[in-house]
């Protein structure tokens, strides 16, 4: 779900860059067509999962705390080697490593729905995450590269605005599996999906590098990707164990030692992961902290709401699905009135009022009692929060592109 709001500027970098290996508009559909139905995938796993989570947790004996894994192990490897997929695709070719993402995708998503146990689905989730680190920065990358500046725009449109459709439908369909078939098949079906997109890209996507981009920040990546999973490491196991548990003190511990390293490598390297130096500007630093708070709201909100509707409300998974259809309609209705607003007023006043009528939002949820009503419960909340990330979104964007210079 978080996808679907185009977390800051790959876009925007993408559309600069010059057209390395342009295709025929009749190869150009079929790139589309394969970028799409891989982000989709990836994107998708990163929402349908949470409609699964109480029949995971039934079907598997899980805790709250496994299913919890099942989400970050996902979330944690797609974001802390996005980066890297990117250089990877720069390097080595970006069809060739789209490619080997979905593919590593396809296996994952393959033994997922064959994990015999909860510890079997974590270690598949983070594979899962693995691959689409791989092929969601390959997508943007593989469209700059066939498509010329003048058509590039509107084919990455073509794919935000698929991909954010399907992200959308994948927790109703999903769902529809679970109630109907198996939590297994939420995983399965990619599969099918992967192998016609190798099919397709091994058609119709042509091969681009680019060896003279500036190269990775490996250590950096590495050694932040260690602190950030010892960190959520400790935060999870803290409401199992207790924060005076020996595992959970040595995991923060380390995540102090190993990101305070991050940052020390980071005022060092000639191209560092992470440029502290964009830090200096207010802006820029108030813009990332408001994106952090409310993207950490909207995650806890996306991992606790189909849990509280299915065990406490008693809806069925494909109606728990499709209770943030509103949300995502209402998004995609409001971002380019949004937009408007910053090129009216600035970016200012929407982040103001925009937080603050989703932080109303998120109060909503909080009334709701057992066995209560969607439309008079559930579905104002949804509005209301829908509306504040609508008004919210654009501007955070914007902002954050405009406090940093063209080449960062």
């Amino acid at each position: 779900m978080l996808a679907i709001f185009g977390e800051p500027c790959d876009e925007n970098v993408i559309r600069s860059r010059p057209a390395t290996a342009p295709c025929p508009k009749s190869s150009g559909r079929w790139v589309l067509v394969a970028t799409i139905l891989a982000s989709s995938m990836a994107f998708i796993d990163g929402t349908v999962v949470n409609v699964a989570l109480p029949a995971l947790q039934a079907n598997l004996n899980a805790t709250i705390v496994d299913v919890q894994w099942v989400i970050e192990a996902y979330s944690l490897l797609l974001a802390a080697l996005l980066l890297v997929g990117g250089s990877l695709g720069d390097h080595y070719g970006r069809r060739r490593v789209f490619l080997a993402g979905v593919a590593l995708f396809a296996v994952a998503s393959a033994w997922c729905g064959l994990a015999a146990n909860i510890g079997q689905l974590i270690v598949a989730r983070a594979a899962q995450g693995l691959g689409a680190a791989l092929l969601v920065p390959g997508s943007l990358a593989i469209i700059s590269s066939s498509f010329p500046v003048n058509e590039r725009g509107r084919a990455i449109g073509t794919w935000s605005g698929f991909s954010a459709i399907t992200t959308a439908i994948g927790p109703v369909m999903g769902g529809w599996l679970i109630e109907h078939v198996s939590w297994r098949a939420v995983f399965f079906i990619n599969v099918p999906i992967a192998l016609l997109v190798i099919l397709i890209s091994l058609r119709s996507v042509p091969e681009s590098s680019d060896k003279e981009s500036a190269g990775l920040d490996w250590l950096g990546a590495i050694v932040g990707a260690l602190g950030l999973g010892a960190l959520v490491y400790g935060l999870i196991e803290s409401s199992r164990l207790g924060f005076d548990d020996r595992s959970v003190l040595v995991a923060l511990v380390a995540a102090a030692v190993l990101l305070g390293l991050f940052l020390m490598i980071e005022t060092r390297v000639s191209n560092p992961m992470l440029p502290l130096a964009l830090f200096r500007s207010r802006t820029f630093t108030g813009a990332n902290l408001l994106t952090f708070l409310l993207y950490g709201a909207l995650g806890g909100t996306l991992f606790f709401l189909p849990l509280n509707l299915i065990q406490v409300q008693h809806y069925s998974a494909t109606a728990a699905g499709a209770v943030f259809l509103p949300f995502v309609l209402i998004i995609f209705l409001l971002s380019r009135w949004a937009g408007g607003l910053v090129e009216s007023y600035g970016p200012k006043i929407p982040l103001i009022v925009g937080p603050l009528i989703a932080a109303l939002g998120f109060a909503l949820f909080m009334l709701p009692g057992a066995n209560a009503g969607y439309w008079q419960n559930f579905f104002p909340a949804v509005v209301v929060l829908g509306t504040g990330m609508a008004v919210s979104v654009a501007p955070l964007t914007t902002t954050v592109m405009n406090s940093i210079t063209e080449n960062r």
